[in-house]
């Protein structure tokens, strides 16, 4: 397998690197997210925080504006609670071990195993999604891996298998073995250097493996987007709740997304408004929730005072402010509406 994955690796830019911190900022990308969209969100990140002192100094707007549009924002938070801890405790370089990387922040038990044995050649294993599906079928696991017994049967035969003067390249010839041929669908079973020992091929019933619990629906939420209009300004939010924490939002109503719903929601904010334009629609899909968007303009008769713009941590942005803002992909198309319409309003 470690033949195959010298001659056959994909030439990816944290794979030319030492550099722990490099390795790190693509562990935590990659997580939940595709390569080929990494990649160009991964070298500029780097281009403005190239070690873990410019991370850690860096204001958080301007961190998650680099991160807008990879989603699971916090990750990015996290990766810069971690870089912060780091110069405090580390005198600026991470620890080499997955036990004391997996006190940092937003760093589990496989993003310290990836660092550590990447980074450091610590014989530790690195077992994400693909992992998982290369172990069930190369071992037979026929129960689901989210179980303690098919881990540990997992885990032992590959703690076996790891060569302790190779544990990275160990790791990711596993991963690059899920990511390119053991896949999902359609496995790839003769391009597999291993297939010849794998019992689901023996078996016939590669795609059937993993057996997987059934996922749970995606609620539909009914969202309502404001955009608080007033002369050459429209009001944005930085996101208090956990979704979409700490990046910028237009005005949102969860629930009943009609115009009267909005309307009274926004008179019992003290808003005063003229009318309610319906500009569009959007859906965004979250891991379990779909965000089912009715966008409305809404011009105000006046400007909002100082002290209702500090209770709600809004800003009345200009559109040379708002494409400095940070927005996450749910606000596209809202984000679209507001910029064309301050760029048709005349400056006041």
């Amino acid at each position: 397998m470690l033949t195959w994955y010298h001659r056959n690796c994909r030439d990816l830019p944290w794979r030319r690197t030492d550099d722990p911190y490099a390795i790190l900022v693509s562990e935590i990308m990659l997580q939940q997210t595709r390569v080929e969209a990494v990649i160009g969100y991964y070298t500029r990140f780097l281009a403005r925080f190239p070690d873990i002192r410019t991370l850690a100094d860096a204001p958080e707007a301007e961190l998650l504006k680099l991160w807008e549009g990879l989603g699971y924002y916090s990750r990015a938070r996290n990766l810069q609670k971690t870089a912060r801890v780091v110069m405090r405790q580390y005198d600026g370089k991470l620890p080499g071990t997955a036990e004391a990387l997996r006190t940092l922040p937003g760093i589990g038990a496989y993003t310290a195993g990836a660092v550590a044995s990447i980074a450091f050649g610590q014989a530790v294993l690195a077992v994400d999604g693909n992992v998982k599906r290369v172990g069930a079928r190369l071992l037979g696991i026929r129960q689901t891996m989210e179980s303690r017994e098919a881990l540990c049967t997992l885990e032992t035969a590959l703690q076996a298998a790891q060569p302790s003067d190779a544990p990275g390249d160990f790791n990711q010839a596993l991963m690059e073995l899920g990511a390119t041929v053991c896949l999902p669908r359609a496995p790839r079973c003769a391009q597999c250097p291993i297939r010849d020992a794998c019992d689901a091929f023996a078996e016939g019933d590669a795609e059937q493996l993993p057996i997987r619990m059934p996922r749970k629906a995606a609620q539909t939420v009914g969202v309502a987007v404001a955009l608080l209009t007033a002369g050459s300004r429209v009001l944005t939010f930085r996101r208090s709740q956990r979704l979409l924490h700490g990046l910028r939002v237009f005005w949102l109503y969860e629930g009943e997304s009609t115009p009267e719903a909005l309307r009274q929601n926004l008179l019992e904010e003290g808003l005063q408004l003229c009318t309610i334009l319906e500009v569009g629609q959007a859906r965004h899909v979250f891991t379990h929730r779909i965000w089912d968007m009715r966008l409305y303009q809404v011009p105000l008769t006046h400007m909002p005072t100082a002290d209702w713009l500090e209770a709600h941590d809004a800003v009345a942005a200009s559109a040379e402010a708002l494409a400095a803002m940070p927005f996450p992909t749910a606000m596209k198309v809202a984000l679209q509406y507001a910029m064309q319409y301050l760029k048709q309003e005349p400056s006041r």
